[in-house]
């Protein structure tokens, strides 16, 4: 035997270094590829890790009094602390421990006192039963702070009898709202500056304390075990509720804002608030905290809902209104008689035995916690507990809720309508392009469907939103039965077809034809579904289903999102699915079809096992697109975070979110931070869905490789 094989040497040494930089090059970049992840992964992380970080307290200063009485108010702003001692002498002194400013004379004692809401104004309650307001103003030029008189530095007398118990808020510009009570009844007091006190009294029992809201809309009043709250409309006074408690409180207290009551008493701290109902708003017992007891010492954040317990011997516990329990708790030093918060929380200034001591609080997210972000919280005024996203409101006493639920049902949601709606329809166009259509007309067709992938999704968005919304809600009905129908079209002509002479059967369906026959009757029975069934929906019930919905129907909605994206996906899905089948080597295909199996048998049993793996793979990086998807969801739905929402109703996704409220969130605020776990929430959650997928298309290319091999 001749061997006719001739060696060839091929030695091109600039071939051989292009290959080699070839090689680098892609594997740097590879490298590159991972490392920019890895960056953007702990860069996320770097900046959501402090919303986990613990509140710390740490002593600053320590330095002695010049007033020895002991202080029935104190505050502290900046630098500066104040007190008022019983005889309502007031001194501003440095927290530096510098020489303090002289005493001024505020009230005639023996005073008592009573705060605003925000601890800005105090009711000085002198035993004349006149009173005075003052306010502590530190924004003057030259750095002293100064006390000032809104009503002016003359007291006005509001009753004859004794009074005591006294509270005040701020009912409007330059009014204020005084209450004390005499023992069988309630005085009101409306005072302005330059005009005499306008006061009112409510026949009502003692009162061992007495609470009014910071718009002086709500009064409340404990006596005994009983808890009545008063409502305050201009001239109106009225008896809203009457409670019964099970024990006789120590003391009650509002959270910031007004809206939370809690009350202390020997079973813990229980926390009410306002629930709608039939007859208007009532007082309703929420939750007891975990681990709060009373103590001599409620002290409440002026500006957060965040409280605070310290008993005689230093034991001090920091509560959040929507957290169960204990945030943070330290020993200080014993025999603290007095204590306030800082106005922005980052302070604690406590006196004892003619000594203050100044701590530095870092509690920037009282309100944050894991449990908060996925599980349901009783929210201020809201019925029952649940998943919400409000991260702004108008009022400046609202709570912020910061749950992910909602965008999280949201995306999944979204990508699994989708995919529902994409994968029949691309893997059903792949499978027929890759293995029933004429090469000449696949020439046609695959790239026309590639380039509906470069179609931007904020027009798709945008049509979707503008267009197919409105067109949705008129012919819902249609919309709903269109895909059983072309299924019940496409089954009929495959019946049809098998009852086709044979002669007739070559002629229309070889080569890939049908495809021009059924193309104009699956457009034709479309638009018979679409305008038939509204028409006849319309005649039977005189409107269409969308206006008969009894949970309504809002017109952007999931439904016309999943189409909408599903729509973005079907190139993506169609192009890796149908290039996974057409890669199946033609042998296997062709030996099938010898041994005698029919090309349905061949395609099922031979063909789509062998491209099993990359058709999974199409589908997870489908799935992968619809998470990640931002201007069409954003565009094509309400973009309203409801986590219970059903197919006609809006949503909002992770990636929407990110999108929307990411410009108007203030760099590094809780908010911000927040926004930031949710795209590490996203990015994790793609990498373990990829990383699953992989394992799968690894496996199931393992299981069809070996049977490959051995066929």
């Amino acid at each position: 035997m001749i061997d006719n094989h001739i060696p060839v040497q091929f030695s091109d040494k600039r071939r051989r270094f292009i290959d080699r930089l070839t090689r680098r090059v892609v594997t740097a970049c590879g490298i590159g590829i991972l490392l920019v992840m890895m960056l953007l992964f702990f860069w996320l992380i770097w900046v959501v890790t402090p919303l986990f970080s613990s509140p710390s307290l740490q002593s600053v200063s320590t330095f002695s009094l010049w007033q020895p009485k002991p202080a029935v108010a104190l505050g502290l702003n900046g630098n500066w602390g104040w007190r008022i001692d019983q005889q309502g002498l007031a001194r501003f002194i440095p927290l530096s421990g510098e020489p303090a400013e002289p005493a001024l004379q505020l009230a005639k004692g023996p005073v008592q006192v009573a705060l605003t809401a925000d601890k800005s104004a105090v009711l000085l309650l002198q035993s004349d039963d006149s009173v005075k307001l003052a306010s502590a103003d530190f924004t003057a030029r030259d750095g002293e702070p100064r006390w000032k008189f809104p009503l002016g530095d003359i007291a006005q007398k509001i009753a004859s009898q004794r009074l005591q118990h006294p509270a005040v808020a701020r009912s409007g510009d330059d009014q204020w709202l005084a209450a004390a009570s005499t023992g069988d009844a309630i005085v009101l007091a409306q005072l302005r500056a330059g005009q005499p006190p306008v006061v009112r009294t409510i026949n009502s029992a003692g009162s061992d304390q007495l609470l009014l809201t910071p718009d002086g809309k709500l009064l409340f009043a404990l006596a005994g075990n009983l808890l009545r709250v008063w409502r305050i409309s201009g001239d109106q006074i009225s008896l809203r509720d009457i409670i019964t408690l099970q024990e006789k409180p120590q003391q009650m207290q509002l959270l910031s804002g007004g809206n939370s009551l809690l009350i202390a008493g020997p079973s813990g701290i229980a926390q009410w608030f306002d629930i709608a109902s039939a007859s208007g708003p009532h007082l309703n017992f929420i939750r007891y905290f975990h681990g709060a007891s009373a103590q001599s010492l409620l002290l409440t954040e002026p500006q957060r809902r965040v409280f605070a317990t310290l008993n005689p011997r230093g034991e001090l516990q920091l509560f959040a209104s929507k957290q169960d329990g204990a945030i943070f708790s330290q020993k200080l030093v014993a025999g603290i008689r007095h204590a306030e918060f800082a106005p922005e929380g980052d302070g604690l200034l406590v006196e004892r035995s003619g000594q203050w001591q100044y701590y530095r609080l870092h509690n920037p997210w009282p309100d944050f916690s894991w449990r908060s972000l996925w599980q349901k919280v009783w929210y201020e005024n809201y019925p029952e507990p649940a998943w919400v996203w409000q991260s702004t409101a108008a009022d400046d006493h609202y709570q912020a809720k910061f749950s992910l639920m909602p965008m999280v049902s949201g995306t999944l949601k979204a990508s699994a309508l989708a995919l529902l709606f994409a994968t029949p329809l691309a893997l059903a166009a792949a499978i027929y392009s890759a293995w029933f259509m004429s090469p000449a007309l696949r020439r046609w067709i695959k790239p026309g469907i590639e380039m509906m992938g470069a179609l931007p999704s904020v027009v798709v968005g945008l049509i979707a939103g503008l267009w197919l919304a409105p067109r949705v809600t008129d012919h819902l009905l249609g919309v709903l039965l269109l895909p059983f129908m072309l299924a019940l079209a496409l089954l009929l002509c495959a019946w049809g077809s098998r009852r086709l002479p044979a002669r007739w059967r070559q002629r229309l369906c070889s080569d890939g034809r049908e495809v021009w026959l059924l193309l104009p009757l699956l457009l034709l029975v479309s638009m018979l579904s679409l305008w038939l069934w509204p028409l006849l929906d319309s005649a039977l019930f005189g409107r269409g289903l969308a206006d008969r919905l009894t949970h309504g129907y809002e017109q952007r909605n999931l439904l016309v999102a999943g189409v909408a994206m599903g729509f973005a996906l079907v190139p993506l899905i169609f192009t890796l699915a149908e290039d996974a089948i057409f890669s199946v080597p033609a042998s296997l295909g062709q030996g099938s079809l010898a041994l005698g199996a029919t090309p349905w048998q061949t395609l099922s049993r031979v063909v789509l096992p062998s491209a099993s793996a990359g058709i999974f793979a199409a589908l997870m990086i489908g799935f992968g697109r619809a998470v990640g998807e931002t201007m069409i969801v954003l565009m094509a739905t309400g973009n309203t975070p409801v986590p219970d929402g059903g197919l006609f109703d809006g949503l909002r996704t992770l990636s929407a979110n990110i999108a929307v409220e990411m410009p108007e969130a203030a760099a590094g605020s809780a908010h911000y931070r927040i926004l930031f776990l949710s795209a590490l929430v996203l990015l994790v959650f793609t990498l373990v869905v990829n990383t699953l997928a992989e394992l799968v298309r690894q496996r199931l290319r393992l299981r069809f490789g070996k049977h490959e091999g051995q066929g």
